[in-house]
């Protein structure tokens, strides 16, 4: 059975182009989103899907054992396997908070740790799916392309560089200069990136890089390309597939640019299309109160979007004010009955130590998600016995510094509840034995 797939206008679904085009919004000036063909796609049942699937998982043959391209058919059906390039992203780990969970009154929470990747990232998913589709067109000779470019608050960045760095393609990245880790600079500047800090914020360096990309001699990545959403949405395929192709209750996922909203939304609407899932859960994007324009928008029933100036916050990568993915990521929302929550700086700085505690180490922007998930349990709209997943969208060692800072209370308008800073010692076994039990006594 031969599958096919190409950009369509996402507000409309009207209107066709290859996937070889380099092109980024219809006509009107609309997103695109990759369709399928979800007919053919249906000429196989479900189960024959799952065991496919299944028979591929954290396999050796190539490239089916990533996570991203073991779903091949439901991303890029129609590029040769040489030219993907994979790091072997995804597969990654579904780890069962039970001690956490217990501490909120919950019986069954997990977190999907998508920062256990290649650049420490979700938006590895995303990125194999891009770079793979750019090494296609050049290798085919269809376009001319130049090199690939993208706007940055850090994470997209470090993706970017690395598989470009793997596929032998230059890679340009604009970054807002001074807000971001260092743990995330050195990724690009490491794998060979041409590495631009602009002054000005993440909103201003998405607005340049779009002009830049205009000429189509470089290739724009932001998630406004819909590529990136075929991979970020195999979140969703993955989550299903680890629980033995049961569905979750809740999803809590970090939002920023909203392309991870409308990711796992669309891997959850292909899932139910072709029969391997009944229902579509619960999901919950979990934004930061200092980079907030869409639970605003949210709070006024969805009316009157206003784009704003976002405040510094501990989530660097989700500081966004003017999110290029919102109308997807809205479309979304509103058709499944999502909801949007916020955190503020004490809750999810607070959230993510707390959850370090019991074995986790956090990025801020899963602490947003966590502390979200404490309000909705509190609340009661999280139910003691329902099946909840948290996304985690970063490694907790890209962001050092503000999680050292807040062990030794010195973030700024932050009061540490969980701090646990290193104790100074002299090297005697005197001094060490009453530290020991000063502590134990503590614990007692």
């Amino acid at each position: 059975m031969k599958y096919d797939a190409w950009f369509q206008d996402t507000e409309t679904q009207s209107g066709r182009w290859e996937l070889d085009e380099i092109v980024y919004r219809s006509p009107e000036g609309n997103l695109l989103e990759v369709c399928h063909d979800l007919e053919a796609l249906k000429q196989r049942s479900a189960a024959s899907w799952m065991q496919l699937w299944e028979s591929r998982y954290k396999r050796t043959l190539w490239p089916f054992g990533s996570g991203v391209w073991g779903k091949k058919e439901m991303i890029l059906p129609n590029i040769p396997d040489e030219h993907v390039v994979s790091l072997d992203e995804g597969g990654t780990n579904l780890f069962w908070a039970e001690r956490f969970g217990r501490q909120l009154g919950l019986d069954d929470l997990w977190v999907k740790q998508c920062g256990v990747s290649h650049t420490g990232s979700f938006k590895d998913l995303g990125m194999t799916v891009l770079v793979s589709q750019v090494n296609h067109i050049i290798k085919s000779g269809k376009q001319d392309i130049m090199g690939v470019a993208c706007a940055s608050t850090g994470d997209t960045s470090a993706a970017l560089a690395a598989y470009c760095a793997a596929a032998g393609i230059t890679s340009v990245v604009l970054i807002p200069s001074g807000k971001i880790t260092p743990g995330q600079l050195i990724q690009p500047m490491a794998n060979n990136a041409l590495t631009l800090a602009l002054d000005t914020d993440f909103d201003g360096c998405m607005r340049i890089v779009q002009e830049l990309t205009e000429d189509k001699k470089l290739y724009l990545a932001n998630s406004m390309n819909s590529l990136r959403i075929e991979g970020q949405k195999t979140i969703s395929y993955e989550i299903v597939q680890q629980f033995d192709w049961e569905l979750p209750d809740w999803i809590l996922i970090p939002g920023g640019n909203l392309g991870n909203v409308s990711a796992l939304y669309k891997g959850f609407e292909e899932m139910l299309e072709l029969g391997v899932i009944s229902r579509i859960p619960n999901v919950v994007c979990c934004q930061a109160e200092n980079a907030n324009p869409l639970y605003r928008f949210y709070k006024n029933d969805w009316k009157d979007f206003e784009a704003i100036t976002a405040q510094p916050t501990q989530a660097s990568a989700i500081r966004i004010g003017d999110p290029v993915s919102r109308s997807k990521a809205i479309r979304y929302l509103k058709r499944n009955g999502g909801i949007v929550e916020q955190a503020s700086e004490q809750e999810l700085a607070d959230a993510s130590a707390r959850a370090d505690r019991t074995g986790l180490f956090n990025c801020p922007h899963t602490g947003v998600a966590l502390a979200c998930l404490i309000k909705l349990t509190e609340r009661g709209e999280i139910k003691k016995n329902e099946r909840v997943v948290v996304i985690s969208t970063a490694h907790g060692l890209k962001f050092t510094e503000s999680k050292l800072q807040y062990h030794q209370n010195q973030i700024d308008g932050v009061k540490s509840t969980y701090p646990n800073e290193a104790v100074q010692l002299p090297p005697k076994r005197e001094a060490v034995y009453d530290a020991v039990m000063r502590h134990m006594d503590t614990k007692l």
